[in-house]
């Protein structure tokens, strides 16, 4: 079990890997890059928790999803070397307009 341990963190953060997206990437484009390898392509979760309408993450502030993609939350890497404001305010938008139904 011991040795299960160090595979299974490095499969996690090869599934949430930090690469930079294009510069003028939507909001959309930037969450399937970076986000829905763990949170799942509808925002409905998987290794990271839902971020979908019915999710806490819906309730929180656009702070406490900046904040949490910026420096990371839990299990989840830190964005702040892949993102500048204007993609990271791109993401928030589009998860808000997805939770928004």
């Amino acid at each position: 079990m011991r040795k299960a341990v160090p595979v299974l963190l490095l499969l996690l953060v090869a599934a949430c890997s930090v690469s930079r997206p294009e510069p003028d990437a939507t909001g959309e484009e930037i969450y399937t890059q970076l986000c829905a390898n763990c949170h799942a392509a509808d925002l409905s979760g998987a290794l990271g928790p839902p971020l979908g309408p019915e999710s806490n993450s819906s309730v929180q502030p656009d702070a406490f999803l900046e904040i949490s993609i910026k420096q990371g939350r839990g299990r989840m890497p830190s964005f702040s070397s892949a993102l500048d404001d204007a993609q990271l305010g791109r993401l928030v938008a589009y998860i808000r307009e997805v939770q928004s139904g």
